[in-house]
């Protein structure tokens, strides 16, 4: 048995293991604030595929309220500890809020809670819930980071893992400091985490409007570098490249 992801663009990716299919932080429409995706994006039968789906933090990019209007109100939300009421007000009929540390099961399949340092300020006015990450554990394990920056007690909480989906780079031609991976630090993660697989996510998907295509590179280029500083740190981790709305299997 294995697990497949479909990496819908930015930090939404559909992962199906031991028969659950989770959708991760579904920012999928064509513009979000001053962001425009400048890729295609799922339509809402993909989405709604999904059992579940697990927001790493309130960033606008990450929990985007019309998109997730798109499934069902009785989809399993899980959300970091802060935002269940405020999004419960929004119209979400099931939503459970978790801190780092929890565990919840669906069917075969448990939903680690792990930490992330980055920032869950839901600008501009909140709420605010500490960003957290993920680890799907059954036949497989699946840690999926949200967006984070890395930190030395990341592998803390994973524990063995088949397959790490990690953030490269952001919605814009730089990062925040101390928030952020980029695709060297993605790759040094990979010496705390260890996974026998990795897949980079947050990239090639948004970018400022008024900005146009300033350094253009920075939509295509991240992954590509992320596996050149991974051969070097962590050769033995199989890197997995797929363009958004393509679908990777591990094992292959």
């Amino acid at each position: 048995m294995g697990v497949q992801v479909e990496f819908l663009g930015h930090a939404a990716c559909l992962i199906e293991l031991d028969g659950l299919t989770v959708l991760t932080d579904p920012a999928v429409r064509d513009r979000i604030g001053p962001l425009r995706r400048v890729v295609p994006g799922p339509d809402r039968e993909t989405l709604r595929r999904a059992d579940v789906v697990v927001i790493s933090h309130l960033h606008w990019d990450h929990l985007d309220l019309p998109s997730l209007k798109l499934l069902p109100r009785t989809m399993p939300i899980v959300v970091p500890a802060g935002a269940g009421p405020w999004l419960s007000k929004h119209g979400f009929h099931d939503v459970r809020e978790v801190v780092a540390g929890d565990a919840l099961p669906f069917g075969r399949v448990t939903i680690e809670v792990v930490a992330a340092v980055h920032s869950g300020f839901r600008p501009p006015r909140g709420p605010t819930a500490e960003a957290v990450g993920y680890v799907l554990r059954g036949s497989r394990s699946v840690y999926f980071a949200g967006d984070t920056a890395l930190f030395d007690e990341m592998a803390a909480r994973t524990g063995d893992l088949d397959l790490a989906l990690l953030p490269v780079w952001g919605w814009g031609p730089t990062l925040g400091r101390g928030l952020h991976m980029d695709p060297r630090e993605a790759a040094e993660s990979l010496r705390l985490l260890r996974p026998r697989a990795a897949m980079p996510i947050h990239w090639g998907t948004y970018w400022p409007h008024a900005m146009g295509r300033v350094r253009p590179e920075l939509l295509v280029e991240p992954p590509a570098a992320f596996a050149e500083h991974a051969a070097e740190t962590m050769p033995r981790v199989r890197i997995l490249l797929p363009g958004v709305g393509e679908t990777v299997s591990w094992p292959p």
